[in-house]
């Protein structure tokens, strides 16, 4: 057995009171339960659904099994697809709620293995302000976790300043995951490319508009956390910073070039293969990786320690970083 050290920052949970609530009253939004697969609960939202949710996504001694089977110390709870942004905004609070006093429970259950990332009603920004002042304040909660997107509209909308203020003013990291991908429903529509390409596409989406849309430069202490090693933008860093030199687009908006704003994010090790990972590690540095697995679906990786410390060759010091210290660092744990 491994030795439990890791800390993962993309870890997922969906508590049964926030199955239950969309169960009693998801129907006039078109959201629904699925019980029907003996694999577990799906949630269908209109013409879409997730895959069956086995109990181990909301099943804590379970879950504390595997983790201690693969070596994670502790597992940062967050919320994923389809999050709260489709229903109205009470509704949406109080699925908000449900899901961050269930992440509180978690943590007050088990404080050395589970803390929260908070999820919000951000299609109600007042809404989302309310419940971020008051989940900050619970037990457990060590970040906030946003959907790329906010129902088509972007993170540098200026409807979204007061949260990240607030994520600013208490030291909230704000972890990211891809929602409503660019293309999902036409050209990704086929071969699960809205999840292969997609994802890393509106990751890559929303960092340029954090940065070209000056929140990093408006707040200078906030630090994002981008999926899935940064989806497609580490790679594509070239070409936006040339892009901003040569397109009047650009300009005005973003106090450096594209490529200062590297080390303003931190990234999870979500790559699939050791030389993505390598890339990364030596273009951010390896003070700004860590730990995820996309906790449990099939696109992470089942053992999330292992491409650090055997697909990398890397310092003690370095692997160290990777594993936990980061993570600590950024959760304030």
């Amino acid at each position: 057995m491994a030795r439990p050290d890791a800390i993962d920052v993309h870890a997922h949970f969906f508590p049964e009171r926030y199955l239950d609530l969309i169960a009693r009253e998801g129907a006039p939004h078109q959201a629904r339960i699925d019980r029907s697969d003996p694999k577990g609960p799906s949630i269908a939202l209109k013409e879409s659904r997730t895959l069956p949710l086995e109990a181990t996504y909301w099943d804590l001694d379970r879950r504390r099994k595997v983790m201690d089977r693969v070596g994670v110390a502790v597992h940062a709870l967050s919320l994923t697809s389809p999050m709260v942004y489709w229903a109205d905004g009470d509704l949406g609070q109080r699925l908000a709620a449900a899901v961050n006093d269930a992440m509180s429970e978690a943590h007050r259950a088990y404080p050395d293995r589970f803390v929260g990332c908070a999820t919000l009603p951000m299609q109600d920004p007042a809404r989302a302000l309310t419940e971020l002042q008051r989940a900050a304040a619970l037990p457990g909660i060590r970040g906030v976790y946003l959907g790329t997107n906010i129902n088509g509209r972007e993170l540098s909308d200026p409807s979204f300043t007061p949260i990240f203020a607030a994520c600013e003013a208490k030291r909230l990291p704000v972890l990211l995951h891809p929602l409503t991908v660019i293309g999902a429903g036409n050209r990704l529509g086929r071969y699960y490319l809205n999840n292969f390409l997609g994802n890393p596409f509106d990751t890559a989406i929303a960092a340029a508009h954090l940065v070209f849309g000056g929140v990093l430069d408006r707040f200078p202490k906030l630090e994002v956390c981008l999926p899935h090693a940064g989806g497609a933008m580490p790679y594509l860093v070239g070409r936006l910073t040339h892009g901003q030199k040569v397109r009047p687009e650009t300009k005005g908006v973003a106090k450096r070039p594209f490529d200062a704003y590297l080390r303003r994010f931190t990234y999870d090790t979500i790559s699939h293969a050791p030389a993505s990972l390598r890339y990364l590690v030596d273009l951010v540095g390896a003070d700004r990786v860590m730990i995820g697995s996309d906790f449990c679906f099939d696109m992470g990786p089942a053992r999330p320690r292992e491409i650090v410390v055997r697909g990398l060759t890397l310092s003690a010091r370095d692997r160290a970083r990777i594993l936990s210290e980061n993570a600590r660092r950024l959760l304030g744990l």
